[in-house]
């Protein structure tokens, strides 16, 4: 460990020391033997506090990013964004982050905590399903193959009353409440029995949501009826909290999931099921690990992924509950860097889920992985 902070303390000093390190002309010089062979190295940056605050980059992330690529724009090393936010097609989240940090990204190097829920459409991709959360998450849900999906919000202004609190909600901010269309009829949509409801981002509307959802989860998707079967549940994440702008966590899906699980089981003879994606599974590792191979193939022009291997897999994160604990419990090759920029602010190491190594940005981050995998190729 003291051998991997001192790689940080005199990368950093060179970083500090020569402003042209910052240039990604100068890192393409730096690490020129990898630009003719596949990468054995790749990394996964969590978004939320780790490269951006709300839609802000943050930890220098935009100059950290463009190190990663050559001088024509071109990927240099392979990584991609796993995070357990979403709300947004990975093709426009990639979009946005293209504009937001001046790099270009792929959909495919978009991993988000809903992006598993793509797997699902066979089993569900004809059926009734409702999908809530704040985004587009019908869209999400659409390109996925889900060919009956429809956003909570359209579900519930379908069942006059079922939100008893609807007339006095008249949104201070006074913006439209945005409401992603269909062509789906009301009566197609009362008759038909809800099969399965996806919380594919964080709910806006807490108290009609829950409302809702245990209206459908208790009835077996049929509001306003009798009782039935639960329906399927599904959380694309588990957070119980994350960073903003505001100086401490907020709220995530974590928290809104345990609300409706204690409303839920007060009122309902059987406790609610569901399942939960997102970090820190270690499923969610190990598809990042497979997406970062189809990276490297791709990027090199290799016929089969699977004969691709990394030697080290650099989790970036700022959460130690999420991010490095998800990291810690994959294992080999996952090696994990704790950044100060959103949850964790501390001055040590995590007590209870402790990084291979904590920095205080993703610039930091960046620069001590080069720099170790740079002296790596020295060696060899």
């Amino acid at each position: 460990m003291n051998h991997l902070r001192n790689i940080a303390r005199n990368s950093l000093r060179r970083r500090r020391g020569d402003s042209s390190l910052r240039s990604p002309c100068r890192s393409c010089c730096n690490l020129s033997p990898e630009s003719n062979r596949p990468s054995s190295y790749g990394i996964a940056f969590d978004i939320d506090g780790v490269i951006l605050l709300e839609s802000s980059p943050v930890g220098g992330s935009p100059g950290a990013l463009r190190r990663l690529y050559d001088d024509s724009g071109a990927l240099k090393i392979p990584f991609l964004f796993l995070t357990n936010g979403g709300g947004l097609p990975e093709s426009k989240r990639a979009s946005d982050m293209t504009h937001l940090l001046g790099v270009p990204v792929s959909p495919l190097q978009m991993v988000q905590a809903h992006s598993p829920f793509r797997k699902l459409a066979n089993r569900f991709g004809n059926e009734l399903v409702v999908a809530a959360g704040k985004g587009e998450p019908a869209a999400v849900m659409s390109n996925y193959g889900f060919k009956n999906v429809v956003s909570l919000d359209e579900y519930a202004s379908y069942f006059d009353n079922i939100d008893p609190l609807a007339p006095y909600k008249k949104w201070m901010t006074g913006q439209d409440v945005h409401k992603e269309t269909t062509t789906k009829s009301r009566e197609n949509v009362t008759s038909e029995r809800v099969q399965a409801a996806f919380i594919v981002s964080d709910p806006v509307d807490w108290s009609r949501d829950i409302q809702v959802l245990c209206d459908i989860l208790r009835t077996g998707g049929l509001p306003g009826k009798e009782i039935g079967p639960q329906p399927h549940l599904y959380f694309a994440n588990d957070d119980l909290d994350y960073q903003t702008k505001f100086p401490t966590e907020r709220l995530g899906m974590g928290a809104f999931r345990i609300a409706l699980e204690s409303i839920f089981n007060r009122i309902h003879v059987n406790p609610l099921e569901y399942t939960s994606f997102g970090k820190p599974n270690p499923f969610v590792f190990k598809n990042a690990e497979d997406v970062l191979k189809e990276i490297a193939t791709s990027t090199h022009s290799l016929s089969n992924k699977g004969s691709h291997h990394f030697k080290t897999l650099y989790m970036v994160g700022d959460n130690p509950k999420i991010d490095i604990r998800g990291a810690r419990q994959a294992g080999s090759p996952w090696f994990s860097i704790l950044t100060r920029t959103g949850v964790f602010k501390g001055k040590d190491n995590h007590p209870e889920f402790p990084a291979d190594l904590v920095v205080d940005t993703v610039e930091e981050a960046v620069d001590f992985i080069l720099t170790r995998e740079s002296a790596k190729l020295s060696l060899i």
